[in-house]
């Protein structure tokens, strides 16, 4: 059920579209060209405004703007895909990566003060109220301490919580009732994608956290030649604020500039693809907004080029599991074996298990065959990915929310080496890195490199091995005594039980007799032998049960 935050939040969105003159836009598609008299009859089109006038381009980043952070970060993942976008659009919405409309500077400087408890002046030898970049979560400000060091200021956006958690109460309407409703929601799994993509956006709004990203980055690539982490500055770090090295580079989407400073552009998208392999395979924590407004490159060595990376706010891991199947499934599809492609996607339950591997992998070759030995300009993984989508939908495979966060980051590795270099060969750059990664994890290094990482452990168990074993063959020997002794304890038991049975049984006879004795006894005068007054029958059943009687109490 529509709360009421929930209907009123739709009909601001609705009219946020409809002020921006994006209702056109909409009815301008093949599918609902035949409405667009509906559209133009309707009363909200009858009143013109300054947004209807600007190009269609402006007002879907105006209109991503108005609608707050999520569409923003929308329209953020939507610019680095210049292959599936018009050009005068996808420059618009590249404006979101950084140009976002700034917030006061005034409001800027009371968040630092209250949460470093400090004024400005006495944190930072030189402070700039203009920022140098606004964004949807955060806007960065340069200053400098009193010793000298370039510094940057990252603010986080005045009520940006509310907002983002306002937006995400209206995603999970929408997947619950896709998932609800919609017959392919239980594959799609809307509300977990909606659940991981909160926890996505609720880490980007605590600026500890992407210090201590940050700081892991850099370890991780510390003495590289590749890619540069700046340094945050913990002392001066809290949730709301990060204050971090400055660094000066070349922005990753300026090619005319990349081209002045003669930066070799193929080495330099050849590396991006290497960097995003080994942050995901090698260390397992990668960069996960890497949109060109976070990338740059350092102007120093450009025969030899390096990233400088920024924004550290969303990162994701794999767990082993997910690694170990991902990785195979790189390799196997660089190799086209599109059987091991299809086991694999089985044997990790990524499709049923009654999946017929020999239909599934038949439907992947015809996909991804057409695409091999084709340079980065000739194909779209957009398009290969709604290929596999339709795969997927006709073999019942369920989105894996947890990879949803990578396949983002493949999508922007992908746009960005499209813009710097277009005769990349992905397949050539990438199939070395992953086949090499396979083999340290899996073959005769992985069991050569485990032996030398347990070797420590096994010297100190080594001197411990007699001790070790005497307990445990004592331990053994004790084990197997308790277990004689309770099988000669289960034998006694069952022996008395046979004894008490049997007592029973002449009791029930000896006591019969008996009682048979005294009704023939009190039979009197019917029978014609006779003993002492009594029949003998009588004395014989009555000596025979008696006996009886004593054998069960003798037996005591």
């Amino acid at each position: 059920m529509i709360t009421p935050s929930q209907a009123l939040r739709l009909i601001h969105i609705n009219r946020v579209l409809v002020r921006h003159g994006l209702d056109e836009i909409i009815f301008a598609t093949h599918l609902l060209r035949p409405l667009r008299l509906l559209q133009r009859l309707s009363p909200w089109s009858w009143f013109t405004t300054a947004e209807r006038g600007a190009p269609r381009g402006v007002r879907i980043r105006r209109a991503l703007e108005d609608l707050g952070p999520l569409f923003v970060k929308f329209g953020q993942i939507l610019s680095t895909r210049r292959d599936l976008l018009p050009e005068d659009i996808a420059a618009e919405l590249a404006k979101l990566q950084d140009q976002v409309p700034p917030f006061a500077s005034s409001v800027a400087r009371a968040t630092i003060e209250a949460a470093l408890e400090a004024p400005i002046d006495a944190l930072f030898a030189q402070f700039d109220d203009q920022p140098l970049a606004s964004a949807s979560i955060a806007q960065v400000h340069a200053a400098r301490d009193a010793e000298g060091r370039q510094l940057v200021v990252k603010v986080l956006r005045p009520d940006v919580r509310p907002a983002i958690d306002r937006d995400i109460d209206v995603l999970y309407l929408i997947a619950g009732l896709a998932q609800r409703y919609w017959s392919e929601g239980h594959r799609l799994r809307p509300v977990e994608v909606v659940a991981e993509y909160e926890k996505t956006l609720h880490n980007e709004l605590d600026l500890v956290r992407e210090a201590a990203n940050a700081l892991q980055l850099r370890r991780n690539f510390e003495g590289s030649r590749e890619l540069y982490i700046p340094e945050p500055v913990m002392s001066l770090t809290r949730h709301d604020v990060l204050v971090m090295e400055r660094i000066s580079g070349i922005a990753v989407s300026d090619i005319d500039a990349l081209v002045a400073n003669g930066t070799d552009l193929r080495i330099l998208a050849e590396r991006g693809v290497g960097i995003f392999f080994t942050q995901v395979f090698t260390h397992n924590f990668f960069h996960a907004d890497m949109h060109p407004g976070n990338i740059f490159v350092a102007r120093e060595h450009p025969h030899d080029p390096q990233y400088i990376a920024v924004d550290f706010g969303i990162v994701g891991t794999l767990s082993p599991l997910d690694q170990k199947y991902l990785a195979g499934n790189f390799v196997a599809f660089f190799r086209r074996d599109y059987r091991r492609v299809a086991e694999l996607h089985v044997d990790s339950g990524w499709v049923p298990s009654g999946t017929r591997v020999d239909e599934f992998e038949s439907a992947i070759r015809t996909v991804c065959e057409p695409i091999f030995e084709r340079p980065l300009k000739d194909i779209s993984f957009g398009q290969l990915l709604l290929r596999l989508f339709q795969t997927a939908r006709r073999f019942d495979m369920q989105v894996q929310p947890q990879l949803v966060l990578l396949q983002k980051t493949l999508l922007n590795i992908e746009g960005l080496g499209r813009q710097l270099y277009p005769d990349l060969d992905l397949w050539r750059t990438a199939k070395p890195f992953l086949e090499r990664w396979m083999d340290e994890q899996l073959g005769m290094r992985a069991a050569l490199r485990d032996l030398k990482a347990r070797l420590p452990e096994w010297q100190e168990i080594l001197p411990e091995l007699p001790r070790l074993a005497h307990n445990v063959l004592q331990q053994v020997n004790e084990s197997q005594a308790r277990l004689e002794r309770a099988s000669r304890d289960l034998e006694a038991l069952r022996r008395q039980v046979r004894r008490n049975n049997q007592r029973t049984v002449l009791a029930v006879i000896g006591t019969g007799l008996v009682v048979s004795a005294a009704v023939v006894y009190g039979l009197d005068g019917y029978s014609p032998l006779m003993l002492g007054g009594a029949p003998i029958i009588s004395w014989v059943l009555g000596l025979a049960g008696t006996w009886m009687l004593l054998r069960t109490w003798l037996s005591d």
